[in-house]
């Protein structure tokens, strides 16, 4: 799904993180994968995700005030006792605690750089404030405003975060029309951006990749104006609009 999209229109772009611009499913699995191999868990990485990811949107929604960590930790717990296996508070703390360990996609931060240069740039992220500052040392981003699951106590997609972006747009003079929301996940990001109305940009970083990872199927509505397979691609395409004005 696309439709025509004047990238040169927009004066601030919204960011999800975890999944779009830090590479969670890879943070997550380098817990999981072990884990699963010390109790003897005959599977993959790719099923361990997909065995993890309504755990944590499950217990995102009934607590949307726990910090991520506390998330991580009882979303693992949930399924271990779903695989038959347990998970001890140790294997539990270290998913817990491995967040500012998430690895940067490779073309994040230059793509971040370069964004910069056409448009203010927000974080809308489902984490805590000290996690991401730890992948924000990986990203080298420059952004006017970071609005994270702790600040507003909810996690996407709840409406909690664009009500805050909402006002944040407001702190920053720009109109609501001249924001677009970019992200990878259709679950977290996309339903709630049609739900908002906000042009957006599906970053598909499993494209080349079937299944839905660590990121549940929706069930809901989404739309997206763009697709690109990176964030490389998406900053040349932004590059390459300006340099066309």
């Amino acid at each position: 799904m696309s439709t025509s999209l004047d990238l040169t229109t927009f004066k601030a772009s919204s960011f999800d993180c975890y999944g779009t611009l830090i590479d969670w499913e890879a943070g997550i699995s380098a817990v999981l994968v072990p884990w699963a191999a010390e109790q003897d868990l005959a599977l993959g990485e790719e099923d361990l995700l997909l065995a993890y990811a309504d755990n944590e949107a499950a217990v995102e929604r009934e607590t949307p005030t726990a910090l991520y960590p506390e998330v991580l930790a009882e979303a693992f717990r949930r399924t271990g006792a779903m695989l038959g296996a347990p998970v001890s508070d140790q294997w539990a703390a270290r998913l817990g605690g491995s967040v500012p360990d998430w690895p940067a996609f490779p073309d994040s931060a230059d793509a971040l750089a370069r964004l910069a240069r056409h448009y203010q740039l927000i974080i809308v992220s489902n984490v805590h404030r000290a996690g991401f500052a730890g992948s924000n040392r990986r990203l080298h981003g420059d952004f006017a405003a970071v609005i994270t699951a702790e600040d507003v106590g909810a996690y996407k997609p709840a409406e909690n975060h664009f009500r805050a972006l909402d006002a944040t747009l407001s702190d920053l003079g720009v109109d609501r029309a001249r924001l677009l929301h970019v992200a990878q996940s259709l679950f977290h990001d996309h339903v709630p951006a049609k739900r908002e109305g906000l042009p957006s940009v599906w970053i598909n970083r499993r494209h080349d990749r079937a299944g839905w990872g660590a990121t549940p199927e929706p069930s809901q509505e989404w739309s997206y104006d763009l697709e690109f397979g990176s964030m490389a691609a998406f900053a040349d395409a932004v590059d390459s609009a300006f340099d066309r004005r």
